[in-house]
Formats: C-alpha cells, structure tokens, sequence
C-alpha cells in the first residue's frame, strides 16, 4: 500500500494533469510537454526527489534546498522583469501570479532568522544555473520561456505534492511558515491559470527553429535542477553520516571553508589565516556540526561532481 502511494505521489509531479483541447502537435507546450518528458522522468527519479516524496528528508537539507530555490528565482524573476515588454517573453510575464522571490525571503526568515541573509550561500551547482538564467535573460531572451515553464509550471503541479510531504516530514505550522514557497495566493484555480499559460506560450510568434531551441533550452533547465537535487543529495548523505557517527570528520585542511555561509557570518570576510582552525574551533559547537558538515561537502565534491 506504501509503494503504491508513493507511485501515485510521484505521478502526480507531473506538469499536465490533463489534455487541453485543440492543442497542435506543432503548439510550444505540445513541443514542451513531448521533448521534456525523459529528462523529467530523470528528475523525478533521481534520489533526493525519491526521498523527498517518502517524507525522507531533514530540515537541515530542506533549508538548503530552499536556498537554492532563492538564489534560481532571484535570477529567474531579474530576467522576467528586464523582459517584461519584449515580445518573445512579455505574454508570459505574470508577477503578482508567479513570482516566488518574496515568498522565498518569508521561508529564509522563518527557518534561519532576520540575519538570513548573513548565513546562506549561493551552492556550486545553483550557481551553474543562477549564470545560465542570467546568460539567456540578457543575450538569448526568447529561450526565458524555457525556464520558466520548467520552474513554475512544476511549482503549480508536482510541487503542490512537494509542499504536502514537507509539511508533514519536518512537522511544520498548519500555518505554512516554511512553505510560503509553494502557496500561490493570487492563483485561485491552477488547472485553469496553467492553461492559461500554455494559451499564452502557443500565442509566441516563433519559428520552428527557436521553439526547438526552446525545447533544449528546457532539458537544459531540467539538467541544472538535477544538478542541484544531486548536490543535496550528497549533502544529505554526509549530514546522515554525521548522525550515525555522532562526531565530526576530521578536515585535512583543503578547500576554503570560508564558502560556510555559518563560518562567514561569524568569523566575517578577512577571517583566520587559516580556515582549519577556524573550522576545527567552531565544530566545538554542537548547533554548528551540521552546517559544517554540508559545506565541507559541497566544498570539497564541487568539481569532481560537476564538470558541465
């Protein structure tokens, strides 16, 4: 019965939950929704989403994956707004629907306190994507869509199961502090806005060579965010190490352990001349152990895990 509930979760993190009627084969969201489906498959499989469906995941890794979701739509919704009025994008711009920055600012606050800003980090792998976001928004406007549709079209379906399985896995206020990131205020129906929008992204005035630049601009987009999972993922399995442990692993010393949004939010920029020491004096603090972990683990897997 468990298995069978976690296979209907997982189908349900799917964009279209049902068929639109008089949907062209040759329309942008038929093209979408045909040429995304394998790397979607992939994200859906990968093992932090997996774990994340059987209510598997601590909140240590839930922060930092909602300071990943900040620094993506930072940069997605920068892009948007420089293209509110260009035609390639400008039908799609819905702010007061879509945005998440602010909703995202309201988890940050909740989860690390007013200071949130002082102790988070942009991670390896969200910076990879944070920089595609920015390349396509400023030189290749007309593959925005692609992002878009890839974030926003999932936060309105799958990511509705998503927000369900944390609120009950980290025992968060009915309230849905925590979970700002997922409650869409301003959309009253989602099935219908989400109609609206692939409406919207059909109407493009665009050839057949940009829509499928658009499609690869999509799996592009599905690539980064699995990049992303894979990093918690890792992140994940040290903090578990850890536990099971019930010590910390000894730093040999490499890597700049200034990159812990903890370490320099304490110790600030100029910081010890040596970050072992630092790194070995704040372990000493048990509230400390867990962030230090996850950094030591984004710091030093970085290259080896993302060569793109």
């Amino acid at each position: 019965a468990m298995e069978s509930a976690e296979r209907g979760e997982g189908e349900m993190l799917r964009y279209e939950e049902t068929e639109d009627d008089n949907v062209s084969p040759t329309d942008l969201s038929e093209l979408l929704k045909e040429g995304t489906k394998e790397s979607h498959d992939r994200a859906e499989n990968t093992q932090f989403v997996k774990d994340f469906l059987k209510g598997q995941i601590k909140e240590e890794l839930f922060k930092l994956a909602t300071v990943a979701l900040y620094f993506t739509y930072s940069a997605l919704e920068e892009e948007m707004d420089r293209n509110e009025d260009n035609p390639v994008f400008a039908p799609l711009y819905f702010p007061l629907e879509l945005h998440r920055k602010e909703a995202l600012i309201k988890d940050l606050q909740y989860f690390y306190g007013e200071d949130w800003k002082e102790k988070i980090q942009c991670s390896e792998a969200t910076q990879q994507y944070v920089d595609r976001i920015h390349h396509v928004g400023q030189n290749e406007p007309e593959l925005l869509v692609a992002h878009a549709y890839t974030r926003y079209m999932g936060d309105l379906s799958g990511g509705q199961v998503l927000k369900k399985v944390a609120q009950r896995a980290l025992k968060l206020p009915s309230t849905e502090e925590g979970i700002q990131f997922y409650v869409f205020g301003n959309i009253s129906n989602a099935q219908q806005f989400k109609q609206l929008y692939r409406a919207r992204m059909n109407a493009l005035d665009l050839d057949k060579n940009t829509k499928e630049r658009i499609v690869e601009e999509a799996n592009r987009a599905f690539r980064f965010n699995m990049q992303v999972f894979d990093e918690l993922d890792k992140i994940g399995k040290s903090l578990a190490e850890e536990a099971q442990d019930g010590g910390f692993p000894v730093h040999d010393g490499k890597g700049d352990l200034r990159k812990c949004p903890y370490y320099a939010d304490k110790l600030g920029n100029a910081g010890p001349s040596c970050p072992y020491h630092g790194a070995v004096a704040l372990a000493k603090q048990p509230l400390v152990q867990l962030m230090l972990a996850a950094c030591i683990a984004v710091v030093a897997g970085a290259a080896a895990w993302y060569m793109m």
